[in-house]
């Protein structure tokens, strides 16, 4: 299965609870509490985030973080990446050279064909989007009975 990390997940939830006000410093402390995780959590989330430019942290009395540029301009990709460093679906998708099977491997290329069309649908999905309402509905129906036909085909294949 494939799965962001909780780091990531996390790092989607603080963001999109500053989406509403975007050029309002917040403390880690209110946002922990608006989004119901550990305060600990949230500051080392919010560190990571402003280490990579996503959020302004503000010293002072009126301190805190802000976005630190519109939530349209901020991405999944992202957000992933300033969490969880480069998105790859293998290793051999990210960094050259990490796959001792990598010249002899004969799915290399479509690794990364999957991978360039996950990274692709994750910049373009963007803060703002993530907050808005789903207008329809994903239909997984349609999915599930594929993968139903599939198993029913590779079953009738084997005799």
């Amino acid at each position: 299965m494939l799965r962001l990390s909780k780091m990531a997940d996390y790092g989607t939830v603080v963001l999109t609870a500053m989406v509403n006000e975007p050029d309002r410093s917040r403390s880690s402390a209110e946002i922990a509490a608006a989004i119901h995780v550990p305060a600990p959590t949230v500051s080392k989330i919010l560190k990571m985030l402003a280490r990579s430019g996503l959020v302004t942290s503000l010293r002072g009395a009126k301190g805190g973080y802000l976005l630190s540029r519109p939530p349209g301009k901020i991405s999944m990709a992202d957000i992933i990446d300033a969490m969880d460093g480069p998105i790859g679906m293998t290793e051999c998708s990210v960094t050259p050279g990490l796959c001792v099977q990598e010249t002899a491997c004969a799915i290399r290329v479509n690794w990364q064909r999957v991978n360039r069309a996950v990274l692709g649908v994750l910049q373009e999905m963007t803060l703002d989007q993530m907050v808005q309402p789903v207008i329809q509905p994903v239909d997984a129906s349609a999915i599930t009975l594929k993968r139903q036909m599939k198993a029913v085909n590779a079953g009738t294949n084997r005799g």
